[in-house]
């Protein structure tokens, strides 16, 4: 009995590493911005291939349709998820 118990235990603690891993692996958010005025806009501006005149920035937060804390370089911002310091936004 004892050694089912063990093996519960690990078989647990195992999804719980699997799950914190894959929170953290997903990508930090993305909005469409106008790179001088960090105004938010809509998708389509920051479509590849497209006149748009918007480029996307990553992470930070929005607050009146303005952006801020964040980074126009993917790689500058930490990503999200279970034990980081990521940003929600919408």
């Amino acid at each position: 009995m004892r050694r089912f118990r063990s093996t519960t235990v690990v078989l647990g603690g195992m999804g719980v590493l699997a799950a914190t891993l894959a929170a953290c692996s997903h990508e930090p958010d993305k909005r469409c911005v106008n790179p001088v005025t960090y105004k938010e806009l809509p998708k389509y501006e920051c479509k590849s291939g497209g006149s748009g005149s918007g480029t996307y920035y990553y992470g930070g937060t929005s607050r009146g349709g303005k952006v801020s804390g964040g980074s126009f370089d993917k790689s500058g911002v930490s990503r999200g998820g279970f034990g980081h310091d990521g940003s929600s936004g919408g």
